[in-house]
């Protein structure tokens, strides 16, 4: 049996469906619930994500979301400006500072090379990291260890070794509290060869 589902519901629909993760059933949930709200609380979430789109530009520094020309990282002088920390979204920005252990500023760039969806180094913004390393004594290489992360740490850190300064990547391996035998090879693999000593 068909469903019926009115053009605007549909419409709706349609638009949440394009968010990451959001399959059309739980855009037609989304959208159902949107109506069932009082109009003026629709209006206020629709004003919010323009005021947000409008509003929020990239830092002239380090590429991260902000609203103001240089971001609050960028702008605080206690953090050490020496030591960049290079990541593919605003969302890893977010994830280091809520670990607090980190006191230097970032870089975003916005992507990660995949020559297979045409993204190459020109889509990145590595030439906006390129231009702020006269000051830095080392960049953290902390994309995700993926095909396309690997990728594109290893032509990044290419690019900056010969100017002399420190390229690192973050290490990898098991994380706190697992069982080894639950690893899979290549964490496994990673931890051994990321090890510390004691």
């Amino acid at each position: 049996m068909a469903e019926f589902i009115s053009a605007p519901l549909a419409l709706a629909a349609e638009q949440f469906a394009k968010l990451p993760g959001i399959g059309i059933k739980t855009a037609q949930r989304l959208a159902y619930y949107m109506l069932n709200l009082p109009a003026h609380e629709v209006e206020e979430f629709a004003d919010a994500l323009v005021k947000a789109r409008n509003g929020v530009q990239l830092c002239r520094c380090c590429q991260n979301f902000t609203d103001r020309e240089v971001c609050e990282i960028c702008a605080d002088e206690s953090r050490d400006k020496s030591v960049i920390c290079v990541v593919e979204s605003p969302k890893d920005v977010s994830a280091f500072e809520r670990s607090g252990g980190f006191e230097g500023v970032y870089h975003v760039l916005h992507g990660l090379l995949s020559p297979m969806d045409g993204i190459t180094a020109e889509d990145l913004k590595i030439k906006e990291l390129m231009s702020r390393l006269s000051d830095a004594r080392e960049v953290i290489m902390a994309t995700n260890p993926t095909v396309e992360g690997e990728a594109t740490a290893v032509y990044i850190s290419r690019l900056i070794k010969p100017m002399g300064i420190k390229v690192s990547r973050l290490a990898y391996g098991l994380p706190a509290g697992s069982a080894l035998e639950f690893a899979d090879d290549v964490t496994l693999l990673k931890a051994l060869e990321n090890r510390n000593e004691l």
